[in-house]
């Protein structure tokens, strides 16, 4: 019987039955002329997730400090206007070694010869310069600033990288605007191999020990902290199946207090990807 309206009980005529069951024969057939019905076999049963060893107390507090949250005024560091693009990179990381003395001050540093090589990036801001180079000038450690809005007020903050030298480690660094003050919002210290701007996210690229694998770091913005948060940290196949090489990745975000030690196999660090706003 076929499905009736209500109160009203449906009737079939032989003759309209005799052609429904013609329809759906046709029908059959027309599916086994594309290959006819597969099965796909048996679904997996959904388990739910299974708890380790339920009598462990529960950790109260991280048992490294791995500096997740970044907000540190940079002083000394002028902002004409509010405006982030006139603020002067070299000066922001002059200012970052001025306040770490034991990293970069004296030879015995871990990172003195980019303390030394400060004085080939003059005054200037590199955004000036007009070159397309990834440095002010030969010799410059700092790389040259990206502008982006990361934080959603429509205001552009600045990606900016420098080189930890003597060794293959890059810093990487997004500053922002409050109140007319220069503040960093993110600093992360690694052999970095690619650093990215997507959408409002800054990804951070580096190699891996396993062969044909990378780190891939992401951080966004978190209007309650005010900062940049780490909110991703995988290792995925590189996109290029290369060898892989420990290059010096500490897995973790270091804080600016306490750079990543220098590596103990070189890899080389390279500038943002074109995929940020021009300079």
């Amino acid at each position: 019987m076929l499905p009736s309206r209500r109160g009203r009980p449906a009737r079939v005529t032989a003759f309209a039955a005799l052609l429904l069951v013609t329809a759906a024969a046709g029908a059959l057939a027309g599916c086994g002329d594309t290959g006819g019905l597969r099965d796909a076999g048996a679904t997996a049963a959904a388990r739910s997730p299974a708890r380790l060893w339920p009598g462990l107390p529960p950790a109260s507090s991280p048992a490294y400090d791995i500096g997740e949250v970044e907000h540190a005024r940079v002083e000394g560091v002028a902002v004409p206007g509010g405006d982030i693009r006139g603020a002067d990179p070299v000066a922001a990381v002059r200012a970052e070694i001025a306040a770490h003395p034991d990293d970069y001050a004296g030879t015995g540093a871990r990172y003195h010869e980019t303390s030394a090589r400060m004085a080939d990036c003059g005054t200037e801001n590199p955004e000036d310069t007009g070159d397309a180079e990834d440095t002010a000038r030969d010799g410059c450690p700092v790389l040259r600033p990206y502008y982006r809005d990361l934080t959603g007020d429509g205001r552009p903050e600045m990606a900016l990288g420098f080189r930890l030298l003597p060794g293959r480690l890059t810093a990487v660094r997004v500053y922002t605007v409050e109140k007319d003050r220069l503040v960093r919002v993110m600093s992360y210290d690694d052999a970095v191999s690619a650093v990215e701007l997507a959408g409002r996210a800054v990804v951070v690229r580096s190699p891996s020990e396993v062969a044909g694998y990378e780190y891939r770091l992401q951080w966004t913005w978190d209007a309650d902290q005010r900062a940049m948060l780490l909110t991703s940290d995988e290792m995925l196949r590189a996109d290029d199946g290369g060898d892989g090489d420990d290059g010096g990745h500490t897995g973790r975000p270091s804080p600016s207090a306490s750079p990543s030690p220098s590596p103990s196999s070189p890899s080389s660090a390279s500038s943002p990807s074109p995929s940020g706003d021009a300079p």
